[in-house]
């Protein structure tokens, strides 16, 4: 069966072809499909709204089964900021390295145990011509980190993000324990039955 993903991120395509594996799927990019430069404006309140508008609008567009995200990461010292607009934080034009260094930089000073954060992430999965949308949700809880790590794997704010019950970052701790443990894999462990059940 095939399977739109509908997000630009290779980061995130490449995690969704490693947690849905054991399906036996062909994943399409955005690319794959022609919508590659088709954007989805993302002007709902919820990463719930959001990723259903996304995977509404990439499904329609293309024909295909979709599965779309979103993300959200919550600061508790930052009164819930950067919220559902984690790609947004810090203002149009900024690279994600320096979307993390403003948040680090909110946080100078701040103590380990008041730098709680949290990730969610809710998957949305829409057929053409249907309006039933599935919707799941993952969360991981943890911490943001003194400095930004320097081992290179993941993206977004991988780097300064300590999963509970761990030392290091999301980038540290490698792929399979990643995706084991994220909010886009606990997302993705919800999201395989229902999926699998469709083909």
């Amino acid at each position: 069966m095939d399977l739109l993903i509908g997000t630009s991120n290779a980061g995130k395509l490449h995690e969704f072809e490693v947690m849905l594996a054991s399906l036996p799927l062909r994943l399409l990019s955005l690319k794959d499909v022609g919508l590659g430069d088709v954007e989805v404006e993302e002007n709902a309140t919820t990463l719930e709204d959001n990723a259903r508008l996304k995977a509404e609008a990439y499904a329609k567009a293309s024909g295909y089964q979709t599965l779309a995200d979103d993300t959200g990461l919550y600061v508790d010292a930052l009164d819930g900021a950067p919220g559902i607009y984690p790609a947004r934080y810090g203002g149009p034009g900024l690279t994600m390295a320096q979307r993390r260094q403003k948040l680090l930089g909110e946080l100078v000073g701040v103590a380990d145990e008041q730098r709680m954060a949290a990730f969610a992430c809710v998957i949305a999965l829409a057929e053409p011509g249907k309006s039933d949308i599935t919707i799941v949700k993952g969360v991981c809880k943890g911490r943001i980190a003194q400095a930004e790590s320097d081992g290179g794997r993941g993206f977004g704010y991988d780097p300064v993000f300590i999963p509970e019950g761990y030392t290091q970052s999301f980038s540290d701790i490698g792929e399979d324990e990643k995706n084991r443990i994220s909010h886009r894999g606990r997302a993705a462990a919800l999201i395989v039955p229902i999926l699998g059940e469709r083909i």
